[in-house]
């Protein structure tokens, strides 16, 4: 009798034993079943946010070789800069050697074109093509005519930057167009700080 109660009590404490093990395993199993899908998910996430990067950057360049099948050389006329408040008509050229300078307003060639997405740079001697800049300022409009076509832009903000200030150059998450220039206008010798104008695409026109 007491045989049968200790073969039953052994039974009882293995199937305890089993079932708890199989608790344990079944358990274990979704933990691992859970992460992975989880972690699937996650890696899925990031290739699509990944395809949709490379997308809009393949749009991005897209949309600048359709504006400009052909790239300027240095020192090439590439447009005229429309200013209505002065009632001017400016040359750009290409580079901002004084070359390029003493013949208009030169374009910082490591910069965008006019038109396209990001921070177009154009610069100017004081006391030749932007001798009168300093009465042009927020809400002005300046317009740039290419082989593109022509863009509106209207001018958001007016600063004053020292000269060796290199944010005017930086890029900008929007097409936008910089006009620098030295400043005092009525500076003797070197001026040592420069006169900025940032300006948003509002409208164009394309060829």
């Amino acid at each position: 009798m007491k045989t049968k109660v200790n073969s039953r009590k052994i039974i009882f404490i293995f199937s305890f034993v089993f079932i708890l093990l199989g608790f344990w395993f079944s358990t274990k199993n979704a933990y691992t079943f859970v992460k992975g899908y989880m972690l699937f998910q996650t890696g899925q996430t990031k290739i699509v946010k990944s395809t949709e990067k490379s997308s809009k950057q393949h749009k991005h360049n897209l949309n600048q070789e359709l504006l400009y099948s052909i790239r300027p050389e240095k020192g090439e006329n590439i447009g005229n800069l429309l200013i209505p408040k002065l009632n001017a008509t400016l040359p750009i050229f290409h580079g901002t050697d004084e070359e390029e300078l003493e013949r208009g307003v030169g374009h910082f060639e490591k910069s965008v074109l006019p038109g396209e997405q990001d921070n177009s740079v154009l610069s100017g001697h004081r006391d030749t093509v932007f001798r009168k800049l300093g009465e042009v300022g927020k809400g002005d409009k300046l317009i740039v005519e290419t082989s593109a076509g022509t863009f509106t832009y209207k001018i958001r903000h007016v600063r004053i930057v020292d000269k060796d200030d290199r944010t005017v150059i930086v890029p900008k998450p929007r097409a936008t167009l910089t006009i620098s220039t030295c400043y005092p206008f009525d500076f003797i010798g070197a001026s040592p700080e420069r006169y900025i104008l940032v300006a948003d695409l509002i409208s164009q026109r394309l060829t």
